[in-house]
């Protein structure tokens, strides 16, 4: 059994004021198994609204919770939010969370479980697997995540159902060894080929549910992302280290 005292929350946030006041409601409502601790660590990417604002009202109204904030003074991307969160995560393991409603923090014990239970050192949530609720959307874009994913195994030699999930749970010592580089969205694929080449990495997948924003409710990601995730899989699978 592997004991965790803490479990770092990275939620990298580019013009979330509108939600990220929700995605903390929910975070706050999780008891992790084992009695783990959560560490909140909110990158806000230089927010043109009033993400500040209220990630800071939140921290006054709640301050039995450990929030900690960071502002980018340029925009750099999710890439470059999830280095800053990644740096200054203190707990044995951390996951990442959007700031959006797309993903669920009550299922973080989903992917706490293989890694308590000893058997495990990297889980992936996977939107593709299991019987959770997952909203229908676009045809298109499901099918550019599993040629993504396809082409990620094919040259990783993992068999991962969903490589561009957000939730994705690391050791944290193991992470930190790790150099990133992509600043945008090119973080998942490159995290990816990365982690697979660790010599006897345990790497896990779990399914499960995802609330999908359309780009009305502010999603970001578009096909110029995809062009960029295949160079990514192509370059840190084959060609850098």
């Amino acid at each position: 059994m592997m004991k965790i005292g803490k479990l770092s929350i990275i939620i990298p946030a580019f013009n979330e004021g509108d939600t990220i006041h929700l995605i903390l409601n929910k975070i706050k409502a999780v008891t992790l198994m084992d009695n783990i601790q959560k560490e909140i660590i909110i990158i806000d990417d230089c927010s043109t609204d009033d993400t500040e604002k209220t990630v800071a009202d939140y921290q006054a109204a709640n301050p039995e919770l450990d929030i900690k904030y960071f502002r980018h003074i340029r925009n750099g991307g999710k890439g470059a939010s999830l280095h800053t969160g990644i740096a200054q995560a203190t707990g044995e393991y951390l996951i990442i969370q959007d700031a959006d409603l797309e993903y669920d923090p009550a299922e973080y014990n989903d992917l706490l479980k293989p890694v308590c239970n000893g058997f495990a050192d990297v889980v992936y949530g996977s939107r593709f697997m299991g019987s959770n609720p997952h909203r229908i959307l676009f045809f298109w874009h499901t099918i550019g995540n599993r040629w993504l994913t396809f082409l990620s195994n094919m040259i990783s030699n993992l068999n991962l159902t969903d490589m561009e999930t957000c939730y994705k749970l690391f050791d944290t010592k193991l992470l930190q060894s790790i150099k990133l580089k992509e600043k945008r969205f090119g973080f998942e694929p490159e995290v990816t080929m990365k982690i697979a080449r660790i010599p006897l990495i345990r790497i896990y997948e779990v399914g499960i549910s995802y609330y999908g924003r359309t780009y009305e409710d502010g999603k970001k990601i578009g096909w110029k992302d995809g062009v960029r995730a295949i160079y990514c899989i192509l370059k840190y699978g084959l060609f850098s280290r």
